[in-house]
């Protein structure tokens, strides 16, 4: 009986992080990139921000079915894209620049 649970830990442990990362790592990416975007096209800034919203759709299930595709570690390393898309998306409201 050991055996079993010795092997299945490991696989759900796999699954539950691969699930967390596609449902949170996925919506805090899109929601990082959105910001990003809506800062960095070249539109007025609401058709900017529709844009951006429209294109987080596909985002966020493209990096879903991303995160099922690669290994595990890959995934993870990819919430390092966090960083520069958050200071873009982000920075000048943090930093008191303009808004």
């Amino acid at each position: 009986m050991s055996k079993v649970s010795s092997a299945t830990a490991p696989v759900w442990s796999a699954t539950l992080t691969r699930i967390l990362l596609a449902v949170v790592g996925g919506y805090a990416l899109t929601y990082c990139a959105t910001a990003a975007l809506a800062r960095l096209l070249p539109f007025e800034r609401i058709d900017a921000a529709i844009s951006a919203t429209l294109l987080s759709f596909a985002l966020y299930t493209c990096y879903v079915l991303w995160v099922y595709a690669v290994p595990l570690r890959r995934g993870l390393l990819s919430l390092l894209a966090l960083v520069p898309l958050a200071l873009i998306g982000f920075g000048p409201n943090w930093f008191g620049g303009a808004a």
